[in-house]
């Protein structure tokens, strides 16, 4: 065990009382601070080590980037219509797919509040650009709930075109969990709060339905909406902007959104500065050659 030599009586002879004093409060500063980090550490690692609770068991997200999402399984619409999840994700458009329940009492709220905030400040259009699947994990709900949602959430977002590119499905227990388990979405019935327990995340899916990205959280920032799309998408979404833009950034999982992509720019900046000198070099030949050809004419005058 590491001990200090707190005192200024042994030791220190010849030594100047304000330095001794020096060394003093040192030791007793670094002691100070290794013991307040002991406090901090000792509870984060004991409570790392407690088990979860039963009514947590199972709940969260288990990504699986590239998995297909099952497109024959059936839903109900908001419109009381029998669809496949193939008549919804059909190969035209990315997806960004929201698992909710229609009567949660919070997170489900904020969660597609989040969407339609983050959709308010991008140009994209669902139904032209992309489609939105909305599918509760309620097998009780109804595709009146469902109806009523869609309104809700359409006149949250006030652009009515888009309707038709924004689903609202209900359906039974056993695709809701296939849909679900496909994507890696965990939720659990907590029968003393009677509510589901799940995370708040947005899927974003390919064209073909397979899962490109997930967005954590209840805030989307609309540049990481756009980019993921772009991304899904595989440059079939967006203007040229948008894929200058994916080229200059890359998904931080950590970050939860796209941030810059070093490699790439200097590769950019090359590019560019090789072009630049291309174009100097090349010009600077013309100009030469067409010096050296009038001298030549002069000289044969």
């Amino acid at each position: 065990m590491m001990r200090l030599d707190l005192s200024c009586s042994s030791g220190t002879a010849g030594v100047h009382p304000s330095a001794c004093l020096r060394r003093v409060w040192g030791a007793w500063s670094c002691t100070l601070v290794v013991g307040a980090a002991t406090l901090l550490v000792v509870p984060a690692i004991a409570q790392r080590t407690e088990p979860l609770p039963q009514q947590l068991e199972g709940v969260g997200i288990e990504e699986r980037l590239g998995a297909q999402v099952p497109l024959e399984l059936t839903f109900t619409a908001d419109d009381g219509r029998r669809v496949r999840l193939g008549d919804l994700i059909r190969g035209e458009r990315p997806v960004l797919l929201t698992l909710v329940y229609y009567r949660c009492p919070m997170l489900c709220g904020l969660v597609l509040n989040g969407v339609v905030d983050s959709l308010k400040e991008i140009k994209l259009l669902p139904g032209k650009d992309f489609d939105i699947v909305t599918a509760s994990i309620d097998p009780l709900e109804t595709a009146t709930l469902a109806r009523l949602k869609k309104q809700s959430m359409l006149r949250e977002y006030g652009r009515p075109e888009g309707a038709a590119g924004w689903h609202f499905l209900t359906g039974d227990e056993g695709s809701i969990k296939a849909l679900a388990d496909a994507v890696g979405f965990g939720f659990r019935w907590v029968e003393e709060r009677k509510e589901y327990a799940h995370t708040a995340a947005v899927m974003v899916l390919t064209p073909e339905g397979k899962v490109s990205r997930y967005l954590y959280g209840v805030l989307y920032e609309p540049r990481t909406v756009r980019l993921a799309l772009a991304e899904a998408g595989a440059g079939t979404v967006g203007s040229l902007t948008e894929r200058f833009l994916l080229y200059c950034f890359h998904y931080d999982a950590n970050a939860g959104r796209f941030v810059v992509a070093a490699r790439n720019i200097m590769k950019l900046g090359g590019l560019v500065t090789l072009a630049v000198v291309g174009v100097w070099l090349g010009r600077a030949w013309l100009v030469r050659g067409g010096r050296r050809a009038a001298a030549g004419a002069e000289g044969g005058a």
